[in-house]
């Protein structure tokens, strides 16, 4: 066995590669960029169904009744299911409050609403059959925004609420509301020199991700169902399936199925309730998969907001006090409303030192689609407006914006408006500085090309609209804040089962964990985690399902802090019962086993020092070590309802984004020249992976800026543009270049000092290019996204 000998020391060639702190390769990367990667709409079985949902046409409506008898009698339809057919006496399910129906009853409370669901031989059998059920409509008059919500006479979009947020809002059609009150903000207003205040508007935006809902439901024979499908958190929804199908959790057997993204779009169920349902009524798989048109119906949205703030500033630039009301449009159904009322209130003072303030947030039901989950998650709208006030008290005080935030800017030890101290690095002074050096892109290069100037540089593209006549550039900064994982008590934690055994002559690692690979990238972090914990090269990732513990949800930049802690936690328990086996084995043969501090490092027990005292293969033999473990990160706790005062996050996050931009100020077209970047990682496990998370962030706050929104009638609550066609997103042609400049300060409560990283970017982004589209033009420029009749006044 080679371990009686004098031992040898390992050399940097036989060290593991691939860990932590390395830019390792996407296990999936290649697969996906050659057409090869199998998604859940990809999924097939030989005998399968095809699954349709017929959704309600009107936004506000009772059903007087609905005839299905046609599609019934319809050649190769298999079942037709309503309200009156589901199994289990509950029939509603939902992420906090369980108010969404499976499918409507008595009334639909939103355009697009799941009313009636159709399994036929073919997809285009089961969509003509949903299209011959009859339903009769009493349309109700809409509830669209805050004035019709809340008005004394209103209707309820839910009657009877017995949640237990309805207890303190001061309304039923206020899903929750969440003050923030310290210090004494009027005072402070008055000892000013200088008060400013703005109204804000941010659009209801969509994740957009390419890949559309679906999966596929395989009845079982112990009358359960396996589900495989795209999701975000597979515990969660089988938490919701399983009570609507009357089954216990254990016969409701999921497994994640590839995932063409999510952004927080999946984070609520869609098919999933309903591909179960008529694979149990058929006895047969069904798959079901939403085309783009039915996508932006079986999702929730960013929440659209209007903000209202308040600022003041003494004459040497230091803030006094904010006040700030900001309202947002959850829609029909609650969704993670609440959390995100959370979010935008205790983060709506952003990355600054503000000692008196008095803040309120809300987010109302209406019959407007529901929002929930998006990447930023009630901090993004906030850092557009206090952002947007930055800049404006900067103006009225003559001061540069980057050194006005600068001089107000939280570091290390700042004690928040909600009483939670920052006990991590801070650095916004520093990332501001970072992103204000960074060297500025040329000015009209178009110029300097000649005749070889490419138009795709200017404002307007390929449709040739200017040749630089109007054009004029403007730059603008801003640095945004967020929190990091799940907040206000709620218990986050992961779970990660590793195993470790020899496979072939040599060491292998396995991590199962539950966590929804949404192409952030976690798999390949849990393998760089479990190599650097263990030693070994090969390592395999399990799928995940829900035959491992609760992975939490892929969000809330939350995976590679908690689950990635989980992933080390059990590879250090693996590890100490393999060096257990070890000193069982071997220890009598040198007595470091004993009394050195021992590794695992290139397939070999190694002391600290580097000495070598075994091979793995000869400490393992035929024996496998398999650890399941959870783990959590420190406790958070609620926010007072009255005060909002608690220690309510676990981590905060810190972005700077300095934005240039071209403004055709005849027409009103804006080209985004670059969007610089700097950002605090803690620590980058994997360099490119942060890089492209940073960009990724950084294009999504650029869409909202100056193109996406989706488009609600504000008399019929429809949505107007449920398509690629009139809902744009940035393409490459519109995405500028994005430098980035990543920061790394640890944060010593996080595994291996890092910090969630996805978020962040979205949040800054955004109010930035409007700071330079506002530099550019000289226009105040309140809501997003700015088109060009904002800047034509057209």
């Amino acid at each position: 066995m080679g371990v009686t000998g004098n031992p040898t020391s390992i050399n940097q060639g036989t060290r593991t590669k691939g860990g932590i702190g390395e830019s390792t390769l996407r296990p999936d990367g290649i697969l996906k960029v050659t057409g090869e990667f199998a998604y859940s709409s990809d999924m097939w079985h030989e005998d399968m169904l095809w699954g349709h949902t017929l959704r309600s046409t009107v936004a506000h409506a009772e059903i007087v009744s609905i005839d299905t008898s046609e599609a019934l009698a319809t050649s190769g339809v298999y079942a037709v299911l309503t309200y009156d057919d589901l199994p289990s006496t509950v029939k509603n399910y939902g992420l906090e409050i369980q108010d969404t129906p499976v499918l409507a009853h008595g009334k639909v409370r939103h355009h697009g609403e799941p009313v009636a669901l159709v399994a036929a031989d073919h997809p285009e059998t089961a969509r003509r059959a949903a299209a011959k059920i009859r339903i009769d409509y009493r349309e109700l008059p809409v509830i669209t925004d805050e004035a019709s919500a809340t008005a004394p006479d209103a209707i309820l979009v839910h009657e009877g609420r017995d949640d237990h947020h309805a207890e303190h809002v001061p309304h039923p059609n206020i899903v929750h509301r969440q003050p923030i009150v310290r210090g004494d903000a009027d005072a402070a207003a008055a000892r000013a020199d200088v008060v400013v205040s703005g109204e804000y508007v941010f659009g209801m935006q969509d994740q957009a991700f390419l890949g559309p809902e679906s999966g596929l439901a395989v009845p079982a024979e112990d009358g359960g169902v396996d589900l495989y499908v795209a999701t975000q958190w597979l515990h969660s929804d089988l938490r919701q399936i399983a009570p609507v199908l009357g089954l216990p959790e254990d016969k409701v057997r999921m497994t994640l199925s590839g995932v063409g993204g999510a952004f927080g779009g999946r984070e609520d169920l869609s098919m999933q309730i309903h591909a179960c349902l008529l694979a149990l009524r058929t006895g047969k798989p069904v798959k079901i998969v939403y085309n783009r048109f039915e996508s932006f119906f079986g999702h929730v949205h960013r929440h659209p907001a209007k903000l209202w703030y308040e600022h003041g500033a003494t004459r040497d630039g230091k803030l006094t006090h904010m006040k700030c009301r900001i309202v947002l449009d959850g829609g029909a159904y609650a969704s993670a409303s609440p959390a995100v009322v959370g979010n935008a209130s205790s983060l709506s003072v952003g990355p600054y030192v503000i000692d008196d303030v008095d803040i309120e947030a809300i987010a109302l039901y209406t019959n407007n689609p529901p929002c929930g989950a998006m990447r930023g998650f009630g901090a993004v709208q906030a850092c557009f407006a206090y952002e947007a006030q930055m800049d404006k008290l900067a103006a009225e005080l003559g001061m540069d914006p980057v050194e006005f935030r600068q001089l107000n800017a939280m570091e290390q030890g700042t004690l928040l408006p909600t009483g939670q101290v920052v006990d991590s690095p801070a650095p916004v002074a520093e990332l501001l500085r970072r992103v204000k050096a960074m060297p500025l892109p040329p000015e009209r290069q178009w110029e300097v090309a000649g005749e070889q100037a490419d138009v795709r540089a200017l404002p307007g593209g390929l449709s040739n609209t200017t040749h630089g006549e109007g054009v004029v550039r403007g730059i603008g900064y801003a640095v945004g804040l967020k929190n990091v994982g799940f907040s206000e008590g709620f218990d986050d934690y992961s779970t990660a089962r590793v195993r470790m055994e020899v496979v072939a002559g040599e060491p292998v690692a396995t991590v199962h964990t539950a966590m929804a690979e949404v192409g952030q990238g976690g798999v390949t972090v849990h393998a760089q985690i479990a190599r650097t914990e263990l030693g070994v090269s090969q390592v395999t990732i399990h799928p995940a399902d829900t035959q491992v513990g609760s992975a939490g949800s892929t969000s809330a930049s939350r995976q590679t802090y908690v689950t990635g802690g989980a992933v080390k936690h059990s590879c250090e328990a693996v590890r100490e019962k393999v060096l257990e086996i070890g000193r069982r084995k071997f220890g009598t043969y040198h007595p470091a086993w004993a009394t050195a501090e021992l590794l695992l490092e290139g397939g070999k027990v190694v002391t600290d020092g580097g000495e070598v005292l075994a091979d793995l293969v000869d400490v393992l033999e035929d024996e496998a070590v398999d650890i399941e473990l959870e783990w959590r990160h420190r406790p958070t706790e609620a926010f007072d309802l009255r005060t909002g005062q608690g220690n309510g996050h676990v981590q905060y996050s810190f972005a700077a984004h300095r934005a240039v931009v071209e403004v055709d100020t005849e027409l009103g077209l804006v080209k985004v020249v670059e969007l610089a970047c700097a950002q605090d990682v803690g620590k980058a496990l994997n360099p490119l992976s942060v890089v492209g998370q940073i960009q990724g962030g950084t294009t999504q706050g650029l869409g909202v800026a100056v193109m996406e929104e989706i488009i609600v009638d504000p008399k019929t609550a429809k949505v107007r543009n449920p398509s690629f066609t009139d809902y744009l997103i940035p393409t490459i042609l519109d995405t500028p270049t994005v430098p980035v400049d990543v920061l790394e300060l640890a944060d010593d409560h996080a595994p291996y000092g890092l910090r969630g990283v996805g978020e962040a970017p979205t949040l800054s982004s955004t109010p930035a290019v409007l700071a330079a589209i506002r530099n550019a033009t000289g226009l105040e420029l309140n809501r997003t996204p700015v088109r060009p009749e904002h800047l034509t006044g057209t």
